[in-house]
């Protein structure tokens, strides 16, 4: 019944919060700034209708250089409504072609100023890639990118994809790991408090100096990086879950004495 009822909810929210981000767009067309504002849109409510608890630990991703690549694991189709929590100002993201074809969300999307690439035409790819460096060198625009490329729903990270890192090199920007602890196997929409979620940013990692040839070093770099910080708040969680569910120990103040 509370799971019916959370989807109910989630569908009014996600048509309200696309009429409001078209809307938006159509205002200012572009305005990178859009993608902040719309993330919000759809993660504030989508936090108390799904009724998880998120706990954030993003300085390094508030506090970015002005103008970097964002890497973040993948987990399910709600990562827009966890990770939307945390998008920093003038943060684009790139998303699939196909979702333009989404209703309101894909016009909302491209609006945002986001970059839509084909992934099914290279040359056409390529283009794009070569247009969102350029923006990273010149427009004060950052890039949130998922290197893994798909959702993710096992407990280690897929290999990461070039793209993301290709891009930092090539524009001398750095790179800032986002990290979401692993949610999507452990939310129970059928409870009121459906998880306990976190989300950690690290330093930014540099690419000055960086050439093509250091690409496979800095995306292992990254990978292992994000690996140990996700097993880390994984552990933090299960520790904290294990807390609340132990018993409350007795109390020895309350005992009566055999002697009396």
């Amino acid at each position: 019944m509370l799971l019916s009822f959370r989807m109910v909810l989630m569908s009014l929210h996600f048509v309200a919060a696309g009429v409001l981000g078209v809307l938006l767009g159509m205002c200012r067309p572009f305005n990178p700034d859009n993608s902040r504002l719309c993330a919000r849109l759809y993660a504030w409510p989508a936090k108390w209708i799904l009724g998880y608890k998120l706990k954030t630990e993003v300085g390094p991703l508030m506090d970015k250089p002005q103008s970097c690549v964002v890497v973040a694991n993948h987990q399910s189709n709600y990562d827009l409504f966890v990770f939307g929590n945390v998008v920093p100002r003038r943060t684009v993201c790139i998303g699939k072609k196909s979702l333009k074809w989404v209703p309101l969300f894909g016009q909302l999307f491209w609006l945002a100023g986001n970059v839509l690439i084909d992934r099914s035409n290279a040359q056409k790819a390529r283009q794009s890639m070569l247009t969102t460096t350029r923006t990273l060198q010149d427009k004060d625009t950052s890039i949130w990118v998922f290197p893994e490329g798909t959702r993710n729903l096992g407990k280690t990270l897929l290999p990461f994809k070039k793209g993301a890192f290709h891009m930092a090199i090539t524009a001398g920007v750095p790179i800032v790991p986002v990290c979401v602890s692993t949610y999507s196997q452990h939310l129970k929409l059928n409870r009121w408090h459906s998880a306990d979620i976190q989300i950690r940013s690290l330093p930014a990692i540099p690419t000055d100096g960086l050439t093509l040839d250091d690409l496979p070093q800095l995306m292992e770099q990254c990978r292992e990086q994000m690996r140990e910080c996700i097993e880390a708040m994984d552990r933090e969680l299960l520790a904290e879950q294990q807390r609340r569910l132990a018993p409350p120990p007795a109390d020895k103040t309350t005992g009566s004495d055999p002697n009396l």
